[in-house]
């Protein structure tokens, strides 16, 4: 099983990865803890679209890149629901609906 590192990615933006949840957390859960160091603009749990529940994983928003620097250090390694969880700087945020760009090609009219 592939783990990600638990050298801290540098917080660049207000948005992180949470990584290690336990399957219960809910996103009312990262919510309430992630509101003790400031402002939560968002908070999402990747879901499994098939089962609908949770991939172990999830992102949270906080209002500054400030906070959200306040909160990797408060929170990474920190104990949730028996959990160690794991908190960096996430990535921008994927837009949605441009899978098909990212493919390269044309899907369908293909010439022979």
């Amino acid at each position: 099983m592939l783990f990600r590192s638990r050298e801290q990615t540098e917080v660049t933006t207000p948005r992180l990865y949470v990584g290690n949840l336990s399957y219960d957390s809910s996103e009312s859960d990262l919510f309430d803890l992630f509101s003790q160091v400031g402002g939560v603009r968002n908070v999402e749990i990747a879901m499994d679209k098939k089962t609908h529940k949770s991939k172990g994983f999830g992102f949270v928003e906080m209002d500054s890149v400030t906070a959200a620097e306040a909160a990797q250090k408060k929170f990474n390694a920190y104990q949730l629901m028996g959990r160690e969880l794991l908190v960096m700087g996430a990535k921008s945020q994927r837009s949605g609906g441009d899978r098909d760009d990212r493919r390269g090609g044309r899907r369908g009219d293909r010439r022979r």
